[in-house]
């Protein structure tokens, strides 16, 4: 019982890092990277639809990326979808492929980024413990139903709090990188 308890814990832990992963992966660092561009959609035909569905994105030097559309009728409305996202960068349309340029950011927008990776990782953070919370409660549930013993129980805990430091231990980890890439010029 209390296997199935760790299984689901890890399994909710590991949840909140995939989500950490992916918030990580849109903070735009000084150099082009395609993922910047995986939560802009754009309205295809009355659909919103992601910009990597529609053009192939194509990154030929660190501070320059190109969407090549497949449908060219499109162009302008990735361009709009672009200037009204939160990117921060003003794209060129050429009638053909659309050119964002990525500056090379200033140290206060740095800092302002790291920030924000910050709170991503202490929303990382909370979501283990809520794991953590969640297992303990159900650990706790079997023993008042008298399901397992209080030594197992206890054994239990200290599995689920030794899961949660490692995970823990995980999101720090990812965020010191994060903030040594972000920092970096």
């Amino acid at each position: 019982m209390t296997a199935e308890i760790m299984t689901a814990a890890e399994a909710n832990m590991n949840k909140g890092l995939d989500n950490l992963k992916e918030a990580f992966a849109g903070v735009r660092t000084g150099r082009a990277n395609p993922m910047m561009l995986d939560k802009i959609k754009v309205d295809y035909y009355g659909v919103p639809t992601p910009i990597n569905q529609m053009a192939a994105v194509k990154t030929p030097d660190a501070h320059m990326l190109v969407i090549e559309p497949w449908d060219k009728s499109v162009l302008r409305g990735i361009e709009a979808a672009i200037l009204a996202s939160d990117l921060g960068i003003t794209p060129s349309n050429d009638g053909a492929v659309i050119r964002l340029p990525i500056p090379a950011l200033t140290e206060e927008r740095r800092k302002e980024m790291v920030k924000d990776c910050k709170t991503y990782a202490e929303e990382a953070r909370v979501a283990v413990r809520n794991a953590r919370r969640d297992a303990n409660a159900k650990i706790d549930r079997l023993k008042k139903d008298s399901e397992i013993s209080e030594d197992d129980a206890r054994r239990a805990e200290e599995q689920v709090q030794k899961l949660t430091d490692k995970f823990v231990a995980s999101v720090d980890e990812m965020l010191k990188k994060k903030e040594a890439e972000v920092m970096e010029i």
